[in-house]
């Protein structure tokens, strides 16, 4: 008699080889846009959308797969792995073709062209490393002070310093009683050349999403992490000085704002904004050198998760949502492309004025089959020709790329 597990065994292995491996290459019916699969491997994932995933020569996308992070040339669409084993990526470096991850630990870089590998430094206790900066001579990241437990946390234990919290029934409960626990938390730098590590902010709020700017060195964005409705959630640090700025204030009950991005010139912070949460949607801009503001109207349909921009300004993009987001949109399932419209003013000439205006979207990418558990983290390409995000529309989770041009030729 055969074992049954041997008889599981090879169902499970059959079951595998029938079924279909998505295609490589079709025209979205819906929209007439050509759309790549750009990875083979299964769990194969592009970076968050705020997360730089591209070397800085702009040849190839960084990404993850389950066994390290690999590389693809945008031009052959050929890849290969950069680094084995299970690592979180960082970022690719934006001076160099170098890519930062953590290890267990510790900090590492290594060059995807010559694969040569470099330990930055080991970790500060509880610590954990979020962003490079633009010419790749710091990291940043935080870690909690003391014993107080955290969910994420490795070495804190389940009660402690009167900071015991309770395993959340879903996220929403995480997010209410990780901020009440207003666990004491370092923000820090490490210096890529030495390793020195040095605290340059100390607060009871919960830090997080640590971003460079991607030209100014010294330039750190964070924020005041928790539920939106009840944090002012962006700030920026200026790393040699430690001035603070915050970017947005809250003029009425119930507004929300976050999932804050770069411009590719440093120029500016971009965030989703709503007026109140759930009800009225913004892509809102701030520049860092004039104060000035920008809010661009969208649709309910049309708001997305994460929002991401050109390299030249020119062009928004958005992965959408499902209607258990917090828009309800009945159809927002779609990668969109964006193109900003400033409204013509005819009134007072103010700076102090918020400059209105409006986003044009053009669907690109039906994701009606998508599971919005992942989300897609829309990213554009150097040559802002095509829209990169990730999906689970065939079952296993892949890194693909949308045209941004109609009908383009093959």
């Amino acid at each position: 008699m055969i074992p049954l597990a041997l008889i599981l065994l090879t169902a499970a292995a059959f079951a595998q080889t029938e079924q279909p491996e998505p295609p490589l290459s079709w025209v979205d019916p819906d929209t007439g846009h050509r759309i790549l699969r750009l990875t083979r491997e299964p769990g194969s994932a592009s970076l968050y959308f705020n997360q730089n995933g591209y070397t800085a020569s702009g040849r190839n996308l960084v990404y993850t797969t389950p066994d390290g992070i690999s590389v693809l040339d945008l031009a052959s669409r050929q890849s290969r792995q950069v680094v084995h084993g299970r690592v979180r990526l960082i970022d690719a470096g934006r001076k160099s073709e170098r890519v930062y991850y953590l290890r267990e630990d510790a900090a590492y870089s290594t060059d995807t062209d010559s694969l040569e590998t470099k330990k930055i430094a080991t970790l500060p206790r509880r610590g954990s490393i979020s962003t490079v900066s633009a010419d790749e001579t710091l990291l940043a990241g935080t870690y909690i002070e003391g014993d107080g437990a955290d969910y994420n946390s490795r070495t804190a234990p389940q009660a402690a310093q009167g900071h015991s919290l309770e395993q959340p029934l879903n996220k929403g409960q995480m997010m209410e009683q990780r901020l009440a626990a207003r666990l004491p938390m370092a923000m820090f730098t490490i210096s890529i050349q030495t390793g020195a590590v040095t605290v340059i902010h100390r607060a009871t709020d919960w830090l997080n999403h640590l971003l460079f700017s991607p030209t100014d060195p010294a330039m750190l964005m964070f924020c005041h992490e928790g539920p939106w409705h009840k944090v002012d959630r962006i700030w920026t640090i200026d790393t040699n000085t430690r001035k603070i700025t915050k970017i947005h204030a809250r003029t009425m009950a119930m507004e929300i704002f976050g999932h804050e991005f770069w411009s590719a010139d440093g120029s500016a912070i971009w965030y989703d904004l709503q007026t109140p949460r759930g009800e009225d949607f913004w892509l809102a801009g701030y520049k860092l050198d004039t104060a000035e503001r920008t809010w661009y109207h969208l649709q309910r349909d049309e708001w997305s998760i994460h929002f991401n921009v050109t390299r030249d300004g020119s062009l928004f993009c958005g992965d959408g949502g499902d209607p258990g987001q917090v828009a309800h949109a009945k159809n927002g399932q779609w990668i969109y492309l964006f193109r900003p419209e400033l409204i013509l003013n005819r009134g007072i000439e103010d700076h102090t004025f918020i400059r209105p205006g409006v986003l044009r979207a053009e669907k690109l990418v039906n994701m009606s089959k998508h599971d919005y558990r992942l989300e897609p983290n829309v990213s554009f390409t150097p040559d802002r020709k095509w829209v990169v995000f990730r999906s689970n529309m065939f079952g296993a989770t892949y890194v693909f790329a949308v045209e941004v041009a109609k009908g383009a030729a093959q």
